[in-house]
């Protein structure tokens, strides 16, 4: 092994560095992004801003930037954050005034949450997925060692996205403390170290083994991207104590506060690094008060509310004020792991200014990006799980007047990628033949079927049932599924599985039906994102699920109008669902956690024109949508988006005639 030349003080691990004693390269990808819903926004106020050169993701100009009105739509983007941070470097590098992560640290929980199914109190405890298993056996499944090597490169990136005036805050726990500290040091520089904060979780004291002290802190370390010219607002903390009496009824202060003749509330303290200039200022204001012996104190006045007083005092690095949120007023999200929103809103007032850009690319439940939207920040946010996307989007939903964003992913671009890169001889070419070949067999070997050769749309064979698989660039067409049927019938086969990544809208009814009556039982199952992780194939961690589908109504009471009525929502995969909840659910509608609706799909962006969902608060889901009017006569396709308790969504278009 080559000696590594050490020139600096760093946190070395397995893995760092190569066999040669270069620092080992992590793939940057540049990919771009697809827009896949728009909530809050009209279609006519899309296309106008659109008109004016704004496109659905280049809407960013700048440092000066554009504000809510121009055009610029906050987002919310589902993927692997490496990729999504090295997509995003095109266009905001060295423009993110914030970014704030809480990556998962606590062994085996951060993937978990519980929700509730139906109207009624019945609450599903959520597993993580594969997907997010995948995740985190490759964060700690060597430990310390593993973790490190998931977060380094993601810092470099955070590094490079962040602004001049920009800071970014990690929080963390005991486990990785020390580590951090030196990582970020080194990522950042020493001389960018601006506090390690310590909150204190729980002021009420916790409990602990018998052989330690309880634990009740996490850190927070904050570094600025420059030394110096970073933006910072100090920050101020109100401390609330009752004014008692002693048994003659005379009025005790709390703070050793004192009342001076003009009715004026105060507390003391040494001058301490106050210069002479600083305390003459200070004497003509009225806020000095000499003991007998001379001595100069100064006065910090205290404001009654009732029979309080009131001490405002500057935030230092020890927050000790800040609840958990099983004790605070914030909305519960079921996720173990979410943080109170006065906590972000600590961190966002600090180190950021309304209309500064606030990236959180660990963004779980949506905390930071709730607090950003309501102090009138810019936002992004970034997660690898569905539900936690699904979560969040509800979330920004029940904010009051909260303005447009985008739910984006990097779809068939982040899939194309992993196609050329595992199975093309370069990555800027396109797919061989015989790439595409050991494309097919990989597929084919994760669902546990057998390669065909000779057939122009049978790919393989699994036990009796013959096989097609979509291409990782386009959505499975009717066309397409028509033609293996087609050959399955010709072949005298009574059975097809179709494997696809998307799906053509309102396949589903038209093209089973049509396959049963050319005597083909027909299957559609969902490929996974999980078989784009490298060690899929030999761990086995790859699950194809059957396409849930919908039934609605379009009803059309009167000129120029529609409206939807859901009418069967059916989720083939039911085993998810353990037993005892299963059991307990009373009807279809049960499954569904949200159900939106687009009045003119235009086979590119859903706009939510209707929507509605559950809250924890609220179970009650309505099934018939509200009366749609429009503007004039026509042919629309109405999209209808539902998305089930774990976050998985299902569309179906109706093509309508409207008089």
């Amino acid at each position: 092994m080559a000696k590594i030349d050490i020139t600096k003080t760093e946190l070395v691990w397995p893995g760092k560095y190569n066999d040669d004693g270069t620092l080992k390269e992590v793939p940057r990808v540049s990919l771009p992004f697809q827009v896949i819903e728009t909530v809050n926004e009209s279609r006519a106020s899309r296309e106008v801003k659109e008109k004016e050169g704004g496109s659905l993701f280049d809407t960013y100009k700048g440092t000066e930037g554009e504000t809510f009105e121009d055009g610029w739509r906050n987002k919310l983007i589902w993927g692997d954050n490496l990729l999504v941070m090295g997509s995003l470097l095109a266009k905001f590098a060295g423009k993110i005034d914030l970014i704030y992560i809480d990556p998962p640290f606590e062994v085996g929980a951060d993937f978990t949450f519980t929700t509730v199914v139906g109207d009624g109190d019945i609450e599903l405890w959520k597993d993580q997925s594969i997907l997010e298993e995948k995740a985190y056996r490759d964060t700690w499944g060597q430990g310390t060692d593993s973790y490190l090597s998931m977060i380094h490169p993601r810092l470099l990136l955070a590094r490079e996205l962040l602004s001049e005036t920009g800071s970014l805050f990690f929080h963390c726990d005991w486990r990785l403390q020390g580590q951090m500290r030196l990582l970020l040091d080194e990522v950042l520089g020493v001389d960018c170290f601006r506090n390690e904060i310590v909150w204190q979780k729980n002021s009420l004291g916790a409990k602990g083994r018998a052989t330690q002290f309880p634990r009740n802190q996490d850190v927070i370390l904050y570094y600025s991207r420059q030394a110096s010219g970073y933006s910072y607002e100090r920050q101020y903390k109100e401390i609330r104590q009752p004014i008692t009496r002693d048994s003659s009824g005379k009025e005790k202060y709390p703070f050793n506060a004192k009342r001076d003749v003009q009715g004026r509330y105060y507390w003391t303290s040494p001058p301490g690094d106050y210069t002479e200039e600083s305390i003459a200022r200070l004497e003509e204001e009225g806020r000095v008060e000499r003991t007998g012996p001379g001595n100069v104190r100064i006065k910090y006045w205290l404001k009654r509310e009732g029979d309080d007083l009131v001490n405002t005092r500057i935030v230092d690095d020890v927050w000790d004020d800040i609840e958990m949120v099983f004790r605070s007023s914030d909305p519960r999200t079921g996720y173990a792991t979410q943080k109170p929103e006065g906590l972000l809103q600590r961190i966002v007032k600090a180190a950021s200014k309304p209309q500064d850009l606030v990236l959180d690319f660990f963004c779980g439940s949506g905390t930071t990006l709730a607090v950003a939207e309501k102090l009138d920040r810019r936002w992004i946010g970034c997660d690898l799980g569905r539900w936690a996307i699904h979560v969040t989007r509800k979330r920004m939903l029940g904010i009051e007047n909260c303005k447009p964003f985008e739910v984006l992913n990097l779809g068939k671009y982040e899939r194309q990628y992993w196609q050329s890169a595992t199975f093309g001889e370069a990555k800027d070419k396109p797919i061989t033949e015989q790439a595409l070949y050991e494309y097919l067999a990989f597929v084919l070997k994760l669902y546990g079927a057998q390669p065909l050769a000779g057939m122009s749309h049978i790919h393989g064979q699994k036990g009796k049932a013959m096989v097609h698989i979509g291409a990782v660039d386009a959505p499975v067409t009717i066309d397409e599924i028509g033609a293996a049927v087609d050959e399955c019938a010709k072949l005298k086969q009574k059975e097809l599985h179709v494997l696809g990544w998307e799906w053509e809208m309102g396949l589903y009814d038209l093209i089973v039906e049509a396959a049963k009556k050319k005597g083909v039982k027909l299957l559609l199952l969902q490929i996974p994102r999980e078989v784009m992780e490298q060690q899929a194939a030999a761990k086995g961690d790859v699950h194809f699920f059957e396409l849930a589908y919908l039934e609605a109504e379009i009803k059309q009471p009167k000129k120029l109008t529609a409206r939807v009525a859901l009418k069967d929502f059916v989720i083939p995969n039911t085993d998810l669902i353990p037993e005892d909840v299963r059991s307990k659910v009373k009807a279809w509608s049960d499954y569904i956690d949200y159900w939106a609706v687009d009045w003119d799909f235009q086979n590119d962006t859903f706009m939510q024109g209707w929507v509605a969902y559950r809250t924890r608060k609220e179970r009650k889901l309505p099934l018939t949508s509200d009366l749609h009017v429009y503007e004039k006569p026509g042919a629309y396709r109405i999209l209808v988006k539902v998305i089930d308790i774990f976050g998985n969504d299902t569309s179906q278009a109706f093509d309508v005639e409207v008089k």
